[in-house]
């Protein structure tokens, strides 16, 4: 199957090609005399490794990447990230899990998307780079397990979907509980009935500050080997170089905005409860701003998608309810469930896993990799989840009430909302 050529549609030249085939002929060679349990692949066939990459691997990808190390059939290979510690901390961590010195590391993470040798990547950046990678790395012939959130305004949410349909690329988002079979029963009770007629379903968020991004105080940059600025920015408005935006936290969340629980951490519970509707490919038509410390959107069926932090029984965080009309659901990070009737359990044992671990997504994630089947929270999840965030973001932001057409994707009879939809990408960033 061809691969096109990432980094602006140039081919690579002859004598590039030349030094990649020497590489690829000394790396069989050296596969012919090495055995697989040196390479920390306990002698799996090639046919079943899943060789992957990663990309902005921090705090959060760290965590990730030893998800990845736990699954026998990865082969992991190179790092691009922008910062130079980052770079060395994941080789060695690399090199000491596979005992040699192989993990290749890069500035740039489209020369690592120029490796044909490459199936998958783990993107980890900050938000402001989720959609660009994702869509770099699709057009790269390569499948993406990528961090939320994975958009940053209603356009690249469209987009993402779009690219992953059109490029047939495995995409799955880094909203974990979807896999964690807690939250998964709750979900399937309100998505097949078991609750009545869904009347409302809670969110918590990570709180509903929802601001446009600052201009930081000016400080000294520092040299392009160690963080290269102007890559770290990418697709965002140009500003000077300050230490504090160098976490991703602290930079932007999307369409400018910054803050925006909703979007940051509300986001792993807005797709719970689109999952438990069984919303994967709508959203909530009307939004409204805060309201006593909550905001309440709706979806067309008149179910009501409340977001809020408190009121809560306390079952860890990242708290979901899912209400009906003949019962009720509550979870939470701490495994548990709490129901309206232990009838509704019907004689099942629900495993109680607590802590959020990501293990299960990234297992999903690589056995669809080999299947060709759709992940749990796939593109398409993906987007209409976080279209449901970024309008209610929108709606925060605005201090009104805004309401949504599903099928033109757009604020009804509001030009301000819709100029917030969508954002110019800085030079050469175009997707």
């Amino acid at each position: 199957m061809s691969k096109q050529v990432s980094r602006g549609g140039r081919r690579h030249s002859r004598r590039r090609f030349m030094k990649t085939a020497l590489k690829a002929s000394a790396a069989v060679a050296a596969a012919q005399v090495i055995p697989g349990s040196a390479l920390g692949m306990d002698g799996l066939p090639p046919s079943e490794r899943i060789v992957v990459g990663g990309i902005g691997i921090g705090n959060r990808g760290t965590y990730d990447l030893g998800c990845f190390f736990q699954q026998p059939d990865v082969q992991f290979v190179a790092v691009a990230d922008v910062k130079a510690n980052r770079r060395a901390a994941v080789k060695n961590m690399t090199d000491k899990k596979y005992g040699n010195e192989n993990c290749k590391t890069y500035r740039d993470f489209r020369e690592l998307l120029d490796r044909d040798d490459i199936d998958a990547v783990l993107i980890a950046t900050g938000p402001n780079w989720h959609t660009t990678a994702s869509i770099y790395a699709a057009r790269a012939g390569k499948d993406m397990y990528c961090e939320k959130p994975c958009t940053k305004n209603i356009a690249q949410s469209l987009i993402l979907r779009d690219t992953m349909k059109r490029t047939g690329r495995i995409f799955q988002a880094g909203t974990q509980r979807r896999n964690l079979p807690h939250f998964a029963f709750a979900c399937e009770l309100a998505r097949t009935g078991k609750l009545g007629k869904l009347t409302a379903v809670h969110a918590h968020p990570g709180g509903m500050g929802c601001k446009m991004s600052g201009w930081h105080t000016p400080e000294e940059q520092p040299a392009k080997e160690v963080v290269d600025w102007d890559m770290y920015l990418g697709p965002a408005a140009w500003r000077p170089y300050n230490r504090r935006l160098l976490n991703g936290f602290h930079f932007e969340k999307g369409g400018g905005l910054v803050g925006g629980g909703v979007l940051e951490w509300g986001s792993h519970c807005v797709d719970l409860c689109q999952w438990a509707v069984g919303a994967d490919d709508t959203a909530p038509v009307e939004y409204n701003p805060p309201e006593n410390g909550r905001v309440t959107a709706k979806y067309e069926n008149g179910c009501k998608l409340v977001i809020r932090g408190d009121g809560w029984i306390g079952l860890g965080s990242c708290p979901v309810r899912f209400e009906g009309e003949t019962g009720w659901v509550e979870a939470g990070d701490s495994g548990k469930l709490v129901l309206s009737s232990p009838e509704l359990l019907a004689g099942r044992k629900v495993a109680e896993i607590g802590g959020y671990p990501a293990t299960f997504h990234v297992r999903d994630f690589l056995d669809c990799v080999k299947t060709r089947n759709q992940p749990k929270t796939n593109a398409e999840a993906a987007c209409w989840a976080h279209i449901a965030c970024h309008a209610q973001n929108n709606s925060i932001f605005l201090g009104r009430q805004l309401k949504y057409d599903l099928e033109k994707h757009e604020f009804i009879d509001d030009p301000e909302a819709n100029r917030l939809r969508s954002e110019a990408l800085r030079s050469p960033w175009r997707i």
